[in-house]
């Protein structure tokens, strides 16, 4: 019998998920097909939304590609899907474009 492996976590989840709750989000831990799924007060729609790793020190793109099933996720979502890399890009996200961010201090960066 051959046993799956677990799959890897994202390294920078646990800061994405504490800064959108600090923002004044919703978060909740999917898995999968994406990470989470995210209700943001400013657009009050939910938004799934996949966390990659940031580049690596010599810029690689290891961990940074979207799987079989989280292609075939977004390709047939009727809404947006997000792929973030920080705390700050997923904060970012959540927000309209003209919305001021001073709220969120150095989370923006």
């Amino acid at each position: 019998m051959t046993l799956r492996r677990a799959a890897r976590c994202d390294t920078n989840k646990a800061a994405v998920v504490a800064a959108l709750r600090e923002a004044g989000c919703s978060v909740y831990d999917l898995k999968m097909p994406v990470d989470l799924l995210v209700w943001s007060p400013w657009l009050d729609q939910s938004i799934p939304v996949e966390i990659k790793r940031p580049p690596g020190p010599k810029g690689g793109t290891s961990g940074r590609k979207h799987t079989e099933a989280q292609r075939k996720f977004i390709e047939s979502w009727p809404g947006m899907v997000i792929t973030v890399h920080s705390p700050a890009q997923a904060v970012a996200a959540m927000r309209p474009a003209n919305s001021p961010l001073e709220t969120f201090g150095d989370l923006i960066s």
